[in-house]
Formats: structure tokens, C-alpha cells, sequence
């Protein structure tokens, strides 16, 4: 593995987090600014497509739409294995993603096991990402009793 490949994998990793943590801050504009113009998002839950969003500007409407009804984010990133070729590269990467919304007067948090298959460009000097799909694997939601 050259020292280029493992700049590579580390720019790929910090994109990859980079959407997790603007995301847990509910800092959408900056989260778009990791896609592509004509990215593609789509999201399966239980094998079924649940969402399919293309370009940026949509994407953004529905990401804001998502995070005004969310409380609370938090988000932890696990493997990430990527795949380069030249500009252009694949990766697979998993996350635990919580959320706190208020429903009936009550926190609900719901905890999901997320993988995702993205491909990702280098755009202008700039590693970002062109497709993410989202495959939510395990879904648990329950009431929770907050003391802040």
C-alpha cells in the first residue's frame, strides 16, 4: 500500500465522519457541501426502499425536514473499507445512529444499525460523495427518561 492509497483512505474515513458529526450538530448546509450536486441518497428499511432523494438542493429540504422533527443525534462510526480507483472510489461503512424525538410528550429514542455502500468523486482537490445508500438493519425504539 503506497503512502498515497493510505492519504486516500484517510480522506475518504474523514469524509465519512465529517458527515456524522455536521449531522449529530444539525449543521445541514454543511453536510451538503460533502455531496456532489447530483448526488443520489436512498435509504431501505427492512429490504423495502423507504427514500430516494436526488440532487443536493433536495436532499437538503429533506434533511432539514428530518432534523426539525429530531431532538437529539449521536452518531458512532465503525468499519470503513474503501475501494480506490484513480478519482473515483467505493466503500462500505457501518454506523449506530440514535435519535431523540419527542412523541405524545415523551423522549423515544430510536437506535438504528446502519451500513452504507457509497461512491465517492475527487472533485477540485476534494474527495466527496456521489451516492450513499443507506441500509438500516436494525431498528429498536423505545421510551427514555431524560434528566437534562
Amino acid at each position: 500500500m503506497t503512502l498515497e492509497t493510505l492519504k486516500i483512505k484517510e480522506q475518504l474515513r474523514d469524509l465519512v465522519d465529517a458527515y456524522a458529526y455536521l449531522g449529530d450538530e444539525k449543521k445541514i448546509s454543511q453536510v451538503m457541501d460533502l455531496f456532489t450536486p447530483d448526488v443520489i441518497y436512498n435509504v431501505y428499511m427492512g429490504g423495502n426502499l423507504v427514500s430516494s432523494v436526488s440532487g443536493r438542493e433536495n436532499m437538503e429540504k429533506e434533511f432539514n425536514g428530518h432534523a426539525s422533527l429530531v431532538k437529539t443525534y449521536f452518531t458512532m462510526n465503525g468499519q470503513h473499507t474503501v475501494k480506490i480507483d484513480g478519482d473515483t472510489a467505493t466503500g462500505v461503512s457501518f454506523s449506530q445512529l440514535k435519535m431523540v424525538r419527542e412523541v405524545e410528550g415523551k423522549d423515544v429514542l430510536t437506535d438504528y444499525s446502519v451500513k452504507y455502500d457509497d461512491s465517492y468523486v475527487l472533485q477540485n482537490g476534494k474527495w466527496l460523495i456521489k451516492k450513499r445508500i443507506g441500509y438500516f438493519l436494525i431498528i429498536e425504539a423505545r421510551t427514555i427518561n431524560q434528566s437534562f
